[in-house]
């Protein structure tokens, strides 16, 4: 089986198709390096799975919101599976350049439906985002919560892809599975991220930013949880039997949430990184930024009914994990 990843040079692209290759699978990723953040992280993940798997996996710099681009570059490829986790990330950088979100998060996602579409795949696994949530107050956030008042222009481009997804679900029967990730963090994690921009500064003694005074709730999940969510949702479409699934679809399309389901303070979290580093944290207190929200909190009722999902990871195991290979593997 031949299946195409979407933002393999990412951070969960990177470990999706290293968990697909050890099982196994030829894998086809595809990545345009796009400089949101270090290219030279970006390129040592590719390196990382192509010294591992050279049989296996092939890699393609193609840009997928170029539809040109990326049905010249598949042209010689039979794809079966989708798993499209390409995306322009982070919410901040939203309010700076929001072409970039409306290439590759709309365009782009289009691109890899019509993709999905004339190659027949039997199922398409996309990622969405915790943001789509907004601003809420109650929690846990649950799929058949309304999702319509985004505070970022990302948040907006995830909650698009997902009508976009249902439209294409229902014209063309299209199998898909969106998953809403919440907060992921591991080895080989985004320098733009909180795990890593806090560890960077603990053990170089810079201040580190903390935004509402640190008083923020993340549901921080742990990179293995996460794939394993994502292959268990891979291994599973829905089914086309216009019965109700998650998201409120009776299409072959459906909503899930990934997250630890256990939201930590980011207080706590500063406090766990100093543990592991076994230094202090110099801590700047800053008021709230335009486009965060104040907590986030999966409930993973319905992915652990229908999949088995089940997260096993605290935080008090993988930020450990994170400074070990931040500071063996990455800086040394």
């Amino acid at each position: 089986m031949t299946i195409l990843i979407t933002g393999a040079a990412g951070f969960i692209g990177m470990h999706v198709a290293a968990a697909l290759l050890g099982r196994g699978e030829r894998v086809v990723g595809i990545d345009n390096f796009t400089p949101y953040y270090s290219v030279d992280l970006k390129r040592a993940r590719v390196a990382h799975l192509e010294a591992r798997h050279a049989d296996s996996f092939r890699f393609l710099g193609v840009d997928f919101g170029d539809a040109n681009a990326l049905s010249q570059a598949l042209s010689d490829e039979t794809i079966e599976r989708i798993v499209h986790l390409g995306a322009q990330p982070g919410v901040r950088y939203s309010l700076e350049n929001p072409a970039a979100y409306v290439h590759s998060n709309v365009a782009g996602h289009v691109n890899i439906l019509e993709l999905a579409r004339h190659r027949a795949v039997s199922h398409l696994v996309y990622a969405s985002s915790s943001s789509v949530y907004g601003m809420r107050s109650d929690t846990p956030f649950r799929v058949a919560d309304r999702a319509d008042t985004p505070i970022s222009l990302y948040a907006a481009t995830k909650r698009a892809d997902e009508l976009m997804s249902e439209t294409y679900a229902h014209l063309f029967r299209i199998p898909q599975t969106g998953l809403r990730f919440f907060t992921v963090y591991g080895p080989w994690g985004r320098p733009d991220m909180a795990v890593w921009k806090f560890t960077e500064a603990v053990l170089q003694g810079r201040p580190i930013d903390v935004y509402n005074h640190g008083d923020m709730l993340r549901d921080f999940t742990f990179i293995d949880d996460i794939v394993n969510g994502v292959i268990l949702a891979l291994d599973h479409p829905p089914l086309d039997d216009s019965q109700p699934k998650p998201g409120g679809f009776t299409t072959p399309h459906r909503l899930y949430n990934i997250g630890n389901n256990r939201p930590e303070q980011l207080t706590d979290l500063i406090g766990a990184i100093e543990t592991a580093c076994d230094r202090k944290a110099q801590i700047n207190l800053l008021p709230m930024q335009d486009g965060d929200v104040y907590q986030t909190y999966a409930d993973i009722d319905d992915i652990s009914r229908d999949l088995g999902f089940a997260p096993t990871t605290p935080m008090s195991v993988g930020i450990p994990a994170f400074v070990r290979w931040y500071r063996e593997d990455w800086t040394s």
